[in-house]
């Protein structure tokens, strides 16, 4: 990264350390567009024993503060979507094999979505939250599963499934935001983008 690259960033835009397309919808879907997109490079195995909710803030705090070294002058948001059972969290499906361990995990049980989120001020404030939404699957048939496993869509998904494709039809019952199982909960970043950036600081 090249100071120049930093500085055609306009200070006090919003710069998002994600490369998820989805994330990228999400903010558009409330008239958001980030100046910059600046993936983070940064470790995400699990530490042992650590829980899902500390894990999502841990790595939506190490994302922001990442991409913050090379844009100081910007806000920087970073985020984590972990699907969890229980205590474990379940890995991003690589594989089909990955996918449908993950989908026998879900199948006829109430699992929780979380995502953390962290903002970084051009001042080096950093906030941190974590939202849960509850979602439950139906008992998945092993059709179900197959044809889940065909569509390709739970690759390098959190938990092996997206909530806003097939899978749709397999969840009986949600509490909590959508937007958060997509990738990220809009009524909070919303509240901290309004409140940060201004009404038109990010147009």
């Amino acid at each position: 990264m090249t100071t120049n690259e930093s500085e055609s960033v306009p200070k006090g835009a919003l710069v998002l350390a994600s490369a998820s397309p989805r994330r990228l919808d999400l903010l558009a879907q409330i008239n958001i567009t980030p100046a910059k997109i600046a993936p983070a490079d940064i470790d995400e195995t699990p530490a042992k024993g650590e829980l899902p909710k500390a894990y999502a803030e841990r790595m939506a705090c190490g994302k922001a503060a990442a991409v913050t070294q090379n844009y100081p002058d910007q806000f920087i948001l970073g985020a984590d979507t972990v699907v969890a059972c229980g205590n474990r969290i379940l890995p991003k499906a690589e594989c089909e094999a990955s996918a449908r361990k993950c989908l026998s995990l879900l199948s006829g049980r109430r699992h929780r979505v979380i995502s953390g989120i962290s903002l970084v001020t051009p001042g080096g404030r950093q906030l941190v939250k974590s939202v849960s939404t509850t979602v439950a699957f139906k008992r998945l048939s092993d059709q179900d599963t197959d044809q889940y496993i065909a569509s390709g869509e739970w690759d390098g998904k959190a938990g092996g499934y997206a909530i806003q494709g097939l899978a749709a039809q397999y969840i009986r019952f949600i509490s909590g935001s959508y937007s958060n199982v997509v990738g990220l909960p809009l009524f909070e970043v919303g509240g901290w983008l309004s409140a940060h950036l201004g009404a038109h600081g990010h147009d």
